[in-house]
């Protein structure tokens, strides 16, 4: 399957000023798969470590001495490592001691090589016991298959073509057939492995098993990684769906236990976090660049990483979802909004809260930042809509930052002096213009 981040990877092969390369992503993103296809596509020879799986690996970072650490690649593999032509790939790096410091001498001493290297993203933050070669390698985030990849991957080429050209009279005459992939993206989500298997089977109890075994090596990664706190993993983890699914999607700690306090569950909550697994998107009490100036971490909402793996721990009907027309309004707009946060968090050097005043009803789903400027987003899973808190947020509270507005709905495109209404399906396209 095609993924859009193929082009950060050739832009990393061709830099002059090239670097080791630290693919980063949640486990089942698809890190292994692009690396590998990358290496066919780009270069004579391509050699694949799998650190986890390759018994040289326990002692072929025993010194940090990168030409030996490739001659004993070359007689391993039978084959010539060349600067140039060949790509070596450490994967699971995190299981093997050493083989990521390793990257600041391939960086220092043998440069002209393509090295990459992917694993758990937990895994390669948690090695304590070794120094992260900062300044010494590039890195590139990986997420789950974005919508637009999703119509890539079922072959709806045309159409997203009109969605990436923003094509909003094409948009109203296949808006049905759009909103039906929409729906089929909210079950199915952006896992590789899930998408491919409803691409050649159909069959959503196949991929509903598929999301199922992509969960419990989530749960495994949790009871390896971090026993003390498992309990307290488990029990942030597993309320995230009703968390969402709550009118106001602020996250509660008395949720998890009665007399819960955020003292008790931070370790808990910022190991999933950094494992990839969830989003935190904070409050911003001031919408002025930087938001990070005005964040009040005390106040915040939790994504998953995936639509479709929250439809399947919320145990959501996938007939409900595939076919009930009102599924986007069933769930307070958990799914709608989880589905645009995951696309806000795909854009490089961007940042994303929420504002809510003090003393109101008024909230803003997302303020996104990017270098230049500050977007208020608010999210409607329905088609009858109306913008109250966007509307006093940008023509009254903050009227002379003459912010524009941006509404994702599943309302045809409509422009007015102070928003935009974007249909759902095209909210990749909008937020990377």
């Amino acid at each position: 399957m095609e993924r859009t981040i193929y082009k950060d990877l050739l832009y990393w092969k061709n830099r002059p000023d090239r670097k080791p390369l630290i693919l980063l992503g949640a486990r089942q993103v698809g890190k292994t798969y692009i690396l590998q296809k990358f290496g066919r596509r780009e270069f004579e020879n391509v050699v694949y470590v799998n650190c986890q799986r390759n018994s040289i690996c326990e002692r072929l970072f025993r010194d940090l001495d990168v030409q030996r650490i490739v001659t004993e690649l070359e007689r391993h593999f039978d084959t010539d490592i060349v600067a140039g032509n060949t790509l070596l790939i450490f994967d699971e790096v995190q299981e093997v001691k050493n083989a990521i410091t390793s990257l600041k001498y391939f960086c220092e001493e043998l440069n002209s090589l393509h090295v990459a290297v992917a694993g758990s993203l937990l895994g390669i933050q948690l090695r304590e016991e070794e120094s992260f070669p900062v300044g010494k390698v590039h890195t590139i985030n990986m997420y789950p298959m974005t919508f637009n990849e999703y119509l890539t991957a079922c072959g709806r080429h045309r159409l997203l073509e009109v969605v990436e050209k923003r094509d909003w009279e094409s948009m109203k005459l296949h808006n049905e057939q759009l909103t039906e992939l929409l729906r089929q993206y909210f079950f199915v989500g952006g896992m590789p492995e899930a998408v491919l298997k409803y691409i050649e089977t159909g069959n959503v109890r196949e991929v509903r098993e598929v999301q199922r075994e992509i969960l419990e090596t989530y749960s495994h990664d949790m009871a390896k990684h971090s026993k003390s706190q498992i309990q307290r993993i488990h029990q942030v983890w597993q309320s995230i769906p009703a968390q969402l699914a709550r009118e106001n999607k602020k996250f509660f700690y008395g949720s998890l236990r009665k007399g819960a306090r955020a003292k008790d569950f931070e370790l808990a909550l910022q190991w999933l976090v950094d494992a990839g697994l969830v989003y935190r998107v904070e409050r911003c009490n001031k919408p002025v660049h930087p938001l990070k100036f005005y964040a009040d971490n005390s106040a915040f909402k939790l994504y998953m990483l995936d639509c479709g793996l929250l439809a399947c721990m919320s145990e959501a009907n996938p007939n409900m979802l595939l076919l009930d027309h009102n599924a986007f309004v069933e769930f307070k707009g958990a799914f709608a909004e989880n589905f645009v946060l995951q696309h806000l968090k795909t854009i490089s050097n961007s940042s994303v809260f929420y504002y809510s005043k003090d003393n109101s009803t008024m909230e803003i789903d997302f303020l996104f930042q990017t270098e230049e400027r500050i977007v208020p987003i608010e999210v409607k899973a329905e088609e009858n809509v109306r913008s109250r808190s966007l509307y006093l947020f940008v023509n009254e509270d903050f009227k002379e930052q003459n912010f524009m507005g941006l509404r994702f709905s599943l309302k045809p495109y409509l422009q007015q002096s102070w928003m935009e209404n974007v249909p759902l399906y095209a909210v990749e396209s909008v937020i990377k213009k």
